[in-house]
């Protein structure tokens, strides 16, 4: 049978063929073109930072690119992670909660995904178990192949109808030996096989260990990963090789031998200094024009257009290595021992230092060990405070501690989500007379429940189901410090993933006691951010949503840009400039934050 009479045959479902491939509609057959990555040795090696790295450059060339992550576990969502297993949960302006590396493709592609570009397991076997309760596999008893993994080529190739993606660049969660992406990766058998030659590029990434004790690099366990890859019908077009310093050209040479893979394909991926350094790292190995000659489509390629793109991106790099103001950031939250549980906001401080040339050292602090007693010494040398998102009772008397602590020392303050909540019991506790001020989350018994979930939210039924959730408008209040940050905005668009909110009840009593809600939500009574008077504090800022999540490189979020420059203040450098023009308007507060540190 030939490929045409296969693709027709490929939605039929019946005692008569083995075949099961739902099409989308206006699916055509090689339109589209599928970049694969692989881990292989061990999980956590940076699948999501190769994979948007090769998009990134494929799409400075022209071609349209759209990845997809795909999750072995059996959640809908990522949404009741635990941070210290699986990292933060990024969340995506249409609400979907989903894998920090959704996060990596947005900040390196610099666009917006949406719920097609995150599937799970949970999600696939939803759809094949509620398929077949409405008789939609013709009596056919329902099997992992075809019908399983023919849901996961219909989720790809519905991404690719529904984006015109030129290529979808898919991501594989876990390691090649895992149970639980076992069929993810029969999938991509399969897809290559229906799709054609040339329509599949597989990219293995693995991992070269160098033993301390021997001081040399091993390939032996990425070359035992690599044949389990190819045993499962996957043949590596490109290796990808994480190590902690450049793989050599021995280690490189086995594993092009063991996997018929040509030396200038085995791509050295070594630690570097910024995620942000892989794309040019892969231009200069010649990965992205060996792919565009693998999926025959190198007429895309526009060299102009690349060389514009190019110049963009490498005078970020540079900005980013000329950074000399030293500038100390503390984040005090409950995840701490556990980096990537904040891994935007890691991302979001570096925009925002690298656009006003600071170094930013950042400093770890657990709330749980913050006492009243203890937050001056371990604070005294801090320029700046972040209290980050976080959920439940541990660490919160820390918190409270060290917002009171910067706020009474005037030390610039961000507060993020929970970090709000905070501010706002801290300063009804020790400004505004309501002693035990509280939260309903963590004492149901307060006598001033300031923080507590909204009627309309306490109708919603369902654990996560009463999150608010994705992205929502935020009507700015005139002429206040974030209003300026944001140019002058009227009105601005941010991301949030919360629960519990500012009770109505104490909004007068704490605006009397002199704190400022300069954001609200247009048609709810939700306080969405929370700043003082530029009087009484350089910078203290407050916002129920995570303006974390849409910070980019070349666009710094505008709460993170002007809390790094009042940082910078503190410090002693009262003049730091912006090192780039800047689209959602900074500039615009710079004055404000200047003439507040003159003055003091």
């Amino acid at each position: 049978m030939d490929g045409e009479r296969l693709l027709s045959s490929l939605s039929d479902s019946s005692d008569e063929t083995e075949f099961y491939t739902p099409l989308p509609a206006g699916y055509e057959r090689g339109q589209c073109k599928y970049v694969v990555v692989f881990g292989t040795v061990m999980s956590g090696l940076g699948k999501g930072i190769f994979s948007s790295s090769l998009a990134k450059v494929l799409k400075d060339k022209g071609v349209t690119v759209a990845p997809i992550k795909l999750e072995g576990y059996l959640n809908r969502d990522s949404g009741t992670l635990n941070p210290f297993r699986h990292g933060e949960v990024f969340v995506l302006d249409d609400g979907m909660e989903c894998d920090m590396d959704l996060g990596t493709y947005e900040r390196m592609l610099n666009q917006d995904v949406t719920r097609l570009n995150f599937c799970t397991s949970g999600q696939i076997f939803s759809r094949v178990l509620d398929k077949e309760r409405r008789g939609g596999y013709l009596g056919r008893d329902v099997q992992m192949i075809p019908h399983v993994t023919g849901e996961v080529k219909s989720r790809l190739r519905e991404l690719a109808v529904t984006t015109r993606a030129d290529m979808i660049f898919v991501e594989i969660g876990g390691t090649v030996g895992d149970v639980e992406n076992a069929y993810f990766i029969e999938a991509i058998r399969e897809l290559a096989f229906e799709e054609g030659p040339g329509s599949v590029c597989n990219v293995a990434l693995t991992y070269i260990v160098e033993p301390a004790m021997l001081g040399e690099q091993k390939s032996k366990p990425a070359q035992l990963n690599l044949k389990a890859l190819m045993a499962a019908g996957i043949h590596p077009h490109v290796i990808a090789c994480r190590a902690r310093h450049p793989a050599t050209k021995k280690v490189r040479e086995k594993l092009a031998m063991y996997s018929n893979v040509p030396m200038e394909r085995v791509f050295s991926m070594h630690d570097c200094e910024s995620v942000y350094l892989i794309p040019e790292m892969l231009r200069g190995a010649g990965i992205d024009t060996a792919v565009l000659d693998l999926l025959g489509v190198g007429d895309k390629a526009d060299e102009n257009r690349e060389e514009s793109h190019r110049a963009v991106w490498n005078d970020y790099i540079a900005r980013f290595r000329a950074t000399k103001n030293p500038v100390t950031i503390g984040v005090t939250g409950k995840y701490t021992s556990l980096r990537d549980s904040y891994a935007s906001i890691i991302q979001a401080i570096e925009h925002a230092g690298v656009h006003y040339g600071a170094k930013v050292r950042l400093e770890w602090f657990d709330s749980s060990i913050l006492t009243e007693e203890n937050v001056a010494d371990r604070l005294k040398h801090i320029h700046g405070v972040i209290v980050p998102g976080g959920f439940g009772v541990r660490g919160v008397d820390g918190k409270l501690a060290c917002i009171r602590y910067v706020r009474e020392n005037k030390i610039p303050y961000l507060g993020l989500c929970y970090g709000l909540q905070m501010a706002v019991i801290e300063y009804a506790r020790n400004v505004c007379g309501m002693e035990d001020a509280g939260s309903t989350e963590i004492d149901t018994d307060s006598p001033y429940p300031v923080i507590d979930i909204l009627p309309e939210q306490k109708k919603i039924e369902g654990l996560g189901g009463n999150m608010r959730l994705g992205g929502h408008e935020v009507v700015l209040t005139p002429r206040s410090v974030v209003s300026e940050l944001y140019g002058g905005a009227k009105t601005i668009r941010l991301r949030f993933r919360h629960r519990y909110e500012v009770d109505p009840a104490y909004i007068e009593r704490l605006e009397a006691g002199g704190l400022i809600f300069s954001g609200r939500s247009p048609s709810h009574p939700i306080m969405q951010v929370l700043e003082l008077p530029r009087a009484t504090h350089p910078f203290f800022v407050g916002t129920q949503a995570h303006p974390e999540l849409t910070s980019r490189p070349l666009d710094p979020e505008p709460m993170f840009a002007g809390f790094v420059h009042a940082a910078l203040a503190h410090s002693g450098v009262r003049d730091a400039q912006p090192t780039s023009s800047l689209p959602r308007g900074i500039h615009h507060a710079e004055n404000h934050f200047n003439e507040t540190a003159a003055a003091e």
